[in-house]
């Protein structure tokens, strides 16, 4: 069995997705952020796990993480971030971030279950050149801190970083990373129904129209956010 942390900051305007804007307003790019750590997180449950952990940046929760270990990141840049959280488990463990929630069911199904012998880690990247997924044996904070995040070259000095340290690395397919509204429309087209698909719409609507600036755009307040969506249901 295995652990699975899930990376996320709060969902909270001006802190997240900021790039959607524009055309989305820094409300509604929140309200995409939180619908990917929904759709994620609901993936993410459908599969047995050794121990489910969230290491939040932040103390706002944009859904229920019943069954989950709310834990905080810890100071420092994103590497040490994510080696802190390493190196406070034990086991096989996968750290995935919250910006893919398109990821394959068939890989968390493969992730959650006992790991081939052949095979040390496991390594998603992503399309941007960073990484979706570290899965390690035995988890090990020093196999990533100090490598350079958010560049081009992550991915690939992450990937080195394993290799070089004698792990049988397995990779797992290439994800896209939700940035930008070609992103988000990449990704509702894989997610029909939800509601990035609402918002990719009403983005690519917003574009046509010409929307230049995230405070001008057409009004999002029939999107219901995802805590009016959890009562009403």
């Amino acid at each position: 069995m295995t652990t699975l942390i899930m990376l996320a900051k709060e969902c909270v305007p001006g802190k997240v997705k900021t790039r959607l804007s524009p055309p989305l307003t820094l409300t509604a790019a929140a309200e995409v952020a939180a619908a990917c750590i929904d759709i994620t997180a609901a993936a993410v449950d459908r599969f047995d796990w050794t121990r489910k952990v969230l290491c939040l940046d932040g103390t706002r929760l944009p859904r229920d993480f019943t069954g989950w270990d709310i834990v905080a990141q810890s100071d420092g840049d994103l590497d040490e971030r994510i080696a802190a959280v390493l190196d406070a488990c034990a086991g096989p463990t996968v750290l995935i971030g919250m910006d893919s929630p398109q990821l394959d069911r068939g890989v968390l199904n493969l992730l959650s279950t006992e790991w081939p012998d052949d095979c040390d880690a496991w390594f998603g990247p992503a399309a941007d050149g960073g990484f979706w997924a570290l899965g390690l044996r035995e988890p090990v904070g020093d196999l990533v801190r100090g490598v350079p995040m958010s560049r081009a070259d992550t991915g690939a000095i992450q990937l080195e970083r394993l290799r070089a340290a004698g792990l049988r690395t397995t990779l797992l397919p290439v994800l896209r990373d939700i940035d930008t509204v070609a992103d988000l429309d990449a990704a509702s087209q894989l997610l029909p129904g939800t509601l990035l698909a609402e918002f990719a719409d009403r983005a690519g609507a917003a574009v046509r129209a010409g929307v230049t600036t995230g405070d001008v755009v057409a009004d999002f307040a029939d999107c219901a956010s995802l805590a009016d969506r959890a009562e009403a249901s």
